[in-house]
Protein backbone atom coordinates (compact mmCIF):
# COMPACT_ATOMS: atom_id res chain seq x y z
CA UNK A 1 0.00 0.00 0.00
CA UNK A 2 1.79 3.17 -1.15
CA UNK A 3 0.63 5.41 1.68
CA UNK A 4 1.82 3.24 4.56
CA UNK A 5 5.27 2.63 5.94
CA UNK A 6 6.82 0.06 8.23
CA UNK A 7 8.29 1.41 11.47
CA UNK A 8 11.42 -0.44 10.39
CA UNK A 9 11.74 1.78 7.32
CA UNK A 10 13.36 5.17 7.17
CA UNK A 11 13.17 6.62 3.67
CA UNK A 12 16.56 7.41 2.21
CA UNK A 13 15.84 11.12 1.95
CA UNK A 14 19.13 11.88 3.66
CA UNK A 15 22.34 10.77 2.04
CA UNK A 16 24.27 8.01 3.75
CA UNK A 17 26.78 10.49 5.08
CA UNK A 18 29.50 9.94 7.61
CA UNK A 19 30.74 6.74 6.01
CA UNK A 20 34.04 8.23 4.99
CA UNK A 21 34.81 8.98 8.62
CA UNK A 22 34.42 5.38 9.72
CA UNK A 23 37.38 3.41 10.94
CA UNK A 24 39.97 2.10 8.52
CA UNK A 25 40.17 -1.68 8.06
CA UNK A 26 41.46 -3.48 11.15
CA UNK A 27 40.70 -7.04 10.01
CA UNK A 28 42.41 -8.57 7.02
CA UNK A 29 40.32 -9.35 3.98
CA UNK A 30 40.74 -13.08 4.61
CA UNK A 31 38.43 -12.79 7.61
CA UNK A 32 35.42 -15.07 7.76
CA UNK A 33 32.11 -13.73 6.44
CA UNK A 34 29.79 -12.75 9.26
CA UNK A 35 26.16 -13.86 9.54
CA UNK A 36 24.27 -10.93 11.05
CA UNK A 37 20.65 -11.26 12.16
CA UNK A 38 18.38 -8.20 11.97
CA UNK A 39 14.60 -7.79 11.95
CA UNK A 40 13.20 -8.55 8.52
CA UNK A 41 11.47 -6.34 5.98
CA UNK A 42 12.46 -2.72 5.49
CA UNK A 43 14.63 -2.82 8.62
CA UNK A 44 16.85 -5.55 7.18
CA UNK A 45 16.75 -3.89 3.76
CA UNK A 46 18.05 -0.65 5.27
CA UNK A 47 20.90 -2.46 7.04
CA UNK A 48 21.81 -4.20 3.79
CA UNK A 49 21.76 -0.95 1.84
CA UNK A 50 23.31 1.52 4.27
CA UNK A 51 25.16 -0.28 7.09
CA UNK A 52 26.65 -3.59 5.99
CA UNK A 53 28.48 -2.18 2.93
CA UNK A 54 30.12 0.48 5.10
CA UNK A 55 31.19 -2.17 7.61
CA UNK A 56 32.73 -4.24 4.82
CA UNK A 57 34.45 -1.16 3.42
CA UNK A 58 35.87 -0.30 6.84
CA UNK A 59 36.96 -3.79 7.89
CA UNK A 60 37.14 -6.07 4.86
CA UNK A 61 34.58 -8.40 6.48
CA UNK A 62 31.72 -9.55 4.28
CA UNK A 63 28.24 -9.79 5.80
CA UNK A 64 25.58 -12.39 5.10
CA UNK A 65 22.26 -10.98 6.28
CA UNK A 66 19.79 -13.15 8.20
CA UNK A 67 16.19 -12.00 8.76
CA UNK A 68 15.09 -12.79 12.32
CA UNK A 69 11.72 -12.55 14.11
CA UNK A 70 11.28 -10.07 16.95
CA UNK A 71 9.90 -12.34 19.67
CA UNK A 72 10.51 -15.63 21.46
CA UNK A 73 10.58 -17.56 18.17
CA UNK A 74 14.15 -16.48 17.48
CA UNK A 75 15.30 -17.53 20.96
CA UNK A 76 13.75 -20.96 20.41
CA UNK A 77 15.63 -21.27 17.11
CA UNK A 78 18.90 -20.31 18.81
CA UNK A 79 18.30 -22.88 21.56
CA UNK A 80 17.45 -25.61 19.05
CA UNK A 81 20.58 -24.85 17.06
CA UNK A 82 22.65 -24.96 20.26
CA UNK A 83 21.64 -28.58 20.80
CA UNK A 84 23.33 -29.33 17.49
CA UNK A 85 26.28 -27.14 18.53
CA UNK A 86 25.58 -24.66 15.74
CA UNK A 87 24.47 -21.02 15.58
CA UNK A 88 21.77 -19.70 13.20
CA UNK A 89 23.59 -16.35 13.13
CA UNK A 90 26.95 -15.17 14.43
CA UNK A 91 25.57 -11.98 15.97
CA UNK A 92 21.94 -10.95 16.14
CA UNK A 93 19.54 -8.29 17.32
CA UNK A 94 17.26 -9.31 20.17
CA UNK A 95 14.87 -7.21 22.26
CA UNK A 96 13.81 -7.32 25.90
CA UNK A 97 11.95 -10.39 27.07
CA UNK A 98 13.54 -13.06 24.86
CA UNK A 99 16.98 -11.57 25.54
CA UNK A 100 16.39 -11.76 29.28
CA UNK A 101 15.14 -15.34 29.01
CA UNK A 102 18.12 -16.32 26.89
CA UNK A 103 20.50 -14.87 29.43
CA UNK A 104 18.81 -16.85 32.21
CA UNK A 105 19.40 -19.99 30.17
CA UNK A 106 23.01 -19.01 29.37
CA UNK A 107 22.62 -19.48 25.61
CA UNK A 108 24.62 -16.34 24.74
CA UNK A 109 28.39 -16.08 24.60
CA UNK A 110 30.22 -13.62 26.80
CA UNK A 111 32.02 -10.81 24.98
CA UNK A 112 35.40 -9.21 25.63
CA UNK A 113 34.95 -5.56 26.63
CA UNK A 114 38.51 -4.75 25.63
CA UNK A 115 37.75 -5.67 22.01
CA UNK A 116 34.85 -3.20 21.86
CA UNK A 117 36.46 0.18 22.64
CA UNK A 118 33.36 2.03 21.46
CA UNK A 119 31.50 0.63 24.49
CA UNK A 120 32.75 3.77 26.21
CA UNK A 121 30.30 5.72 24.03
CA UNK A 122 27.19 4.21 25.63
CA UNK A 123 25.67 4.19 29.12
CA UNK A 124 25.66 1.06 31.26
CA UNK A 125 21.94 0.61 30.59
CA UNK A 126 22.91 -0.61 27.11
CA UNK A 127 25.38 -3.19 28.46
CA UNK A 128 23.79 -6.45 29.60
CA UNK A 129 25.94 -8.51 31.94
CA UNK A 130 25.78 -11.90 33.60
CA UNK A 131 26.02 -12.10 37.38
CA UNK A 132 29.78 -12.59 37.12
CA UNK A 133 30.04 -9.25 35.31
CA UNK A 134 30.75 -10.67 31.87
CA UNK A 135 29.13 -8.85 28.96
CA UNK A 136 26.54 -10.71 26.85
CA UNK A 137 24.40 -7.94 25.27
CA UNK A 138 25.32 -4.59 23.70
CA UNK A 139 22.85 -1.89 22.68
CA UNK A 140 22.40 -1.56 18.93
CA UNK A 141 19.36 0.63 18.20
CA UNK A 142 16.41 2.22 20.00
CA UNK A 143 12.97 3.39 18.86
CA UNK A 144 10.13 5.37 20.45
CA UNK A 145 6.39 4.77 20.74
CA UNK A 146 4.52 8.06 21.13
CA UNK A 147 1.01 9.51 21.30
CA UNK A 148 -0.03 10.12 17.69
CA UNK A 149 -2.98 12.14 16.43
CA UNK A 150 -4.64 13.16 13.18
CA UNK A 151 -4.41 16.96 13.18
CA UNK A 152 -7.47 17.37 10.96
CA UNK A 153 -9.60 15.58 13.55
CA UNK A 154 -7.74 16.73 16.69
CA UNK A 155 -6.19 20.15 15.92
CA UNK A 156 -4.63 20.53 19.39
CA UNK A 157 -2.64 17.39 20.11
CA UNK A 158 -2.86 16.31 23.76
CA UNK A 159 0.42 16.38 25.68
CA UNK A 160 -0.40 13.57 28.13
CA UNK A 161 -1.12 9.87 27.87
CA UNK A 162 -4.11 10.65 30.12
CA UNK A 163 -5.98 11.79 26.98
CA UNK A 164 -6.47 8.12 26.12
CA UNK A 165 -8.88 7.90 29.07
CA UNK A 166 -10.88 11.02 28.09
CA UNK A 167 -14.53 10.12 27.46
CA UNK A 168 -14.67 12.45 24.45
CA UNK A 169 -12.56 9.89 22.57
CA UNK A 170 -14.93 6.96 23.06
CA UNK A 171 -14.44 4.37 20.29
CA UNK A 172 -11.77 6.52 18.63
CA UNK A 173 -8.41 5.15 19.80
CA UNK A 174 -5.96 2.59 18.44
CA UNK A 175 -3.49 0.75 20.73
CA UNK A 176 -1.01 -2.02 20.17
CA UNK A 177 -2.65 -5.36 20.80
CA UNK A 178 -0.42 -7.06 23.36
CA UNK A 179 0.56 -6.15 26.91
CA UNK A 180 4.18 -6.90 26.09
CA UNK A 181 4.46 -4.71 22.99
CA UNK A 182 2.08 -1.86 23.86
CA UNK A 183 3.63 -1.39 27.32
CA UNK A 184 0.34 0.20 28.36
CA UNK A 185 0.84 -1.13 31.89
CA UNK A 186 3.96 0.99 32.11
CA UNK A 187 2.19 3.96 30.50
CA UNK A 188 -0.68 3.71 32.98
CA UNK A 189 1.70 3.42 35.92
CA UNK A 190 3.73 6.43 34.78
CA UNK A 191 0.60 8.51 34.12
CA UNK A 192 -1.47 7.76 37.22
CA UNK A 193 0.81 6.14 39.81
CA UNK A 194 3.93 8.30 39.68
CA UNK A 195 6.11 5.77 37.90
CA UNK A 196 6.48 2.06 37.27
CA UNK A 197 7.50 1.02 40.81
CA UNK A 198 3.89 -0.01 41.47
CA UNK A 199 4.48 -2.85 38.99
CA UNK A 200 6.95 -4.45 41.41
CA UNK A 201 4.18 -6.62 42.88
CA UNK A 202 1.32 -8.62 41.43
CA UNK A 203 -1.09 -6.63 43.60
CA UNK A 204 0.28 -3.41 42.15
CA UNK A 205 -0.03 -4.73 38.60
CA UNK A 206 -3.67 -5.55 39.33
CA UNK A 207 -4.25 -1.97 40.52
CA UNK A 208 -2.77 -0.71 37.25
CA UNK A 209 -4.92 -3.13 35.26
CA UNK A 210 -7.99 -1.76 37.07
CA UNK A 211 -7.10 1.76 35.93
CA UNK A 212 -6.14 0.64 32.44
CA UNK A 213 -9.47 -1.14 31.98
CA UNK A 214 -11.23 2.23 32.28
CA UNK A 215 -10.03 3.23 28.81
CA UNK A 216 -11.31 0.09 27.05
CA UNK A 217 -14.55 1.80 25.86
CA UNK A 218 -12.40 4.38 24.07
CA UNK A 219 -10.47 1.79 22.05
CA UNK A 220 -11.74 0.98 18.59
CA UNK A 221 -8.72 -1.08 17.53
CA UNK A 222 -6.20 -3.22 19.43
CA UNK A 223 -3.87 -3.59 16.50
CA UNK A 224 -1.28 -6.10 15.41
CA UNK A 225 -1.14 -4.86 11.81
CA UNK A 226 0.84 -1.63 12.03
CA UNK A 227 0.03 -0.64 8.45
CA UNK A 228 -3.71 -0.96 9.00
CA UNK A 229 -3.56 1.34 12.02
CA UNK A 230 -1.40 3.88 10.21
CA UNK A 231 -3.84 3.99 7.31
CA UNK A 232 -6.73 4.55 9.75
CA UNK A 233 -4.76 7.28 11.54
CA UNK A 234 -3.88 9.06 8.30
CA UNK A 235 -7.47 8.89 7.09
CA UNK A 236 -8.85 10.14 10.42
CA UNK A 237 -10.91 6.98 10.87
CA UNK A 238 -9.02 6.44 14.14
CA UNK A 239 -7.84 9.93 15.08
CA UNK A 240 -5.58 9.04 18.01
CA UNK A 241 -3.45 6.20 19.34
CA UNK A 242 0.03 5.00 20.14
CA UNK A 243 2.43 4.54 17.25
CA UNK A 244 6.09 4.63 16.25
CA UNK A 245 7.57 8.12 16.24
CA UNK A 246 9.84 7.63 13.24
CA UNK A 247 7.10 6.32 10.98
CA UNK A 248 4.65 9.01 12.11
CA UNK A 249 7.29 11.56 11.15
CA UNK A 250 7.60 9.98 7.72
CA UNK A 251 3.85 10.15 7.23
CA UNK A 252 3.88 13.83 8.19
CA UNK A 253 6.75 14.46 5.77
CA UNK A 254 4.64 12.88 3.03
CA UNK A 255 1.89 15.40 3.72
CA UNK A 256 -0.44 13.36 5.91
CA UNK A 257 -2.06 15.14 8.90
CA UNK A 258 -0.22 13.01 11.45
CA UNK A 259 1.36 14.47 14.59
CA UNK A 260 3.65 12.55 16.95
CA UNK A 261 3.78 13.91 20.49
CA UNK A 262 6.19 12.94 23.26
CA UNK A 263 3.82 13.05 26.26
CA UNK A 264 4.88 14.85 29.42
CA UNK A 265 5.09 11.48 31.19
CA UNK A 266 7.57 10.33 28.55
CA UNK A 267 7.33 8.24 25.41
CA UNK A 268 8.02 4.52 25.50
CA UNK A 269 11.54 3.63 24.39
CA UNK A 270 12.41 0.11 23.32
CA UNK A 271 15.72 -1.22 22.12
CA UNK A 272 17.41 -4.04 20.28
CA UNK A 273 20.72 -5.43 21.56
CA UNK A 274 23.41 -7.51 19.89
CA UNK A 275 23.70 -11.01 21.30
CA UNK A 276 25.99 -13.86 20.23
CA UNK A 277 24.67 -17.46 20.23
CA UNK A 278 26.89 -19.76 22.26
CA UNK A 279 28.26 -21.73 19.30
CA UNK A 280 29.11 -18.75 17.08
CA UNK A 281 32.78 -18.98 16.06
CA UNK A 282 34.20 -15.89 14.30
CA UNK A 283 34.64 -13.94 17.54
CA UNK A 284 37.18 -11.42 16.23
CA UNK A 285 34.79 -10.47 13.44
CA UNK A 286 31.84 -10.35 15.86
CA UNK A 287 33.66 -7.96 18.19
CA UNK A 288 34.67 -5.83 15.20
CA UNK A 289 31.04 -5.61 14.04
CA UNK A 290 29.63 -4.66 17.45
CA UNK A 291 32.36 -2.06 17.85
CA UNK A 292 31.54 -0.64 14.41
CA UNK A 293 27.84 -0.26 15.23
CA UNK A 294 28.67 1.54 18.48
CA UNK A 295 30.77 4.14 16.64
CA UNK A 296 29.26 7.66 16.57
CA UNK A 297 29.43 7.76 12.76
CA UNK A 298 27.49 4.50 12.47
CA UNK A 299 24.88 5.53 15.01
CA UNK A 300 24.32 8.71 12.96
CA UNK A 301 24.11 6.63 9.81
CA UNK A 302 21.47 4.43 11.46
CA UNK A 303 19.41 7.44 12.57
CA UNK A 304 19.46 8.95 9.10
CA UNK A 305 18.75 5.82 7.14
CA UNK A 306 17.09 3.25 9.42
CA UNK A 307 15.17 5.70 11.62
CA UNK A 308 16.51 4.46 14.94
CA UNK A 309 17.56 6.51 17.96
CA UNK A 310 21.22 6.50 19.07
CA UNK A 311 22.19 4.22 21.94
CA UNK A 312 25.18 6.47 22.62
CA UNK A 313 25.37 10.08 23.75
CA UNK A 314 23.94 11.98 20.74
CA UNK A 315 26.47 14.75 21.36
CA UNK A 316 29.15 12.36 20.09
CA UNK A 317 27.44 12.21 16.69
CA UNK A 318 27.13 14.85 13.98
CA UNK A 319 23.35 14.61 13.95
CA UNK A 320 21.65 17.98 13.69
CA UNK A 321 18.94 18.97 16.17
CA UNK A 322 16.37 18.39 13.45
CA UNK A 323 17.73 14.93 12.64
CA UNK A 324 17.79 13.97 16.31
CA UNK A 325 14.24 15.21 16.85
CA UNK A 326 13.13 12.95 14.00
CA UNK A 327 14.12 9.87 15.99
CA UNK A 328 14.20 10.79 19.71
CA UNK A 329 13.36 13.22 22.51
CA UNK A 330 15.27 14.83 25.39
CA UNK A 331 12.40 13.97 27.76
CA UNK A 332 13.01 11.06 30.10
CA UNK A 333 11.36 8.01 28.50
CA UNK A 334 9.16 5.28 29.93
CA UNK A 335 11.36 2.19 30.15
CA UNK A 336 9.61 -1.17 29.54
CA UNK A 337 9.48 -3.39 32.63
CA UNK A 338 10.61 -6.59 30.95
CA UNK A 339 10.89 -8.26 34.35
CA UNK A 340 7.15 -8.30 34.98
CA UNK A 341 6.45 -10.14 31.73
CA UNK A 342 9.01 -12.74 32.71
CA UNK A 343 7.79 -13.13 36.30
CA UNK A 344 4.04 -12.92 35.63
CA UNK A 345 3.84 -13.44 31.86
CA UNK A 346 0.98 -15.93 31.64
CA UNK A 347 -1.13 -14.12 34.22
CA UNK A 348 -0.56 -10.72 32.56
CA UNK A 349 -1.42 -12.16 29.13
CA UNK A 350 -4.62 -13.77 30.41
CA UNK A 351 -5.69 -10.66 32.32
CA UNK A 352 -4.97 -8.50 29.29
CA UNK A 353 -7.04 -10.74 27.00
CA UNK A 354 -9.97 -10.67 29.42
CA UNK A 355 -9.70 -6.88 29.70
CA UNK A 356 -9.77 -6.11 25.97
CA UNK A 357 -12.53 -8.64 25.44
CA UNK A 358 -14.66 -6.55 27.77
Amino acid sequence: MPTTFSRRRFLGTAAATGAAALAAPSIVSAAQPLKVGTYGGFFEDSFKQFIFPEFTKATGIEVNSVAVPTGETWLVQIKNAARAKTAPADVSLMAGIPRSNGADQKVFKSLDDSKIPNLSNMPDTFKDRYEDGSLYGVGAVSWYITLCTNSDEIPDAPDSWAALWDEQYKDQIGLLGLASNSHMLEVTAATFFGGTDILDTKEGIQQVFDKLSELVPNVRLWYKDEGAFQQALQDGEIPMGQYYHDVAGLAAAEGFPVVSTFPKEGAIVDSGYWIVPEHAKPMDEIHEFINFIAAPETQALLSRNVGTSPVIDPALTDLTAEELAAVSSPKAPIIPRYDIYKDHGNWISDTWSQMIAG
